[in-house]
């Protein structure tokens, strides 16, 4: 899921410093969760995926294998 949201991240040309800013959190909080360092919540994954323009629910079905 969460190698899901890195690869639509930089498809979306944003950033880890970038959505930092967009979510008021350092660039270090962003490499933490894509290096599998820090954990996320669902709560936690859907602003991150609505911060870069991503739908939440098609990662989710997409790292279930659904779609």
């Amino acid at each position: 899921m969460i190698e899901l949201f890195a690869s639509a991240r930089r498809e979306a040309d944003v950033t880890q410093q970038e959505l930092g800013k967009r979510l008021g959190q350092r660039q270090t909080v962003i490499s933490k969760i894509e290096t599998f360092e820090r954990r996320v919540d669902v709560a936690e994954f859907m602003l991150l995926c609505r911060a870069i323009g991503a739908d939440p629910y098609l990662l989710l079905h997409q790292a279930e294998g659904l779609k």
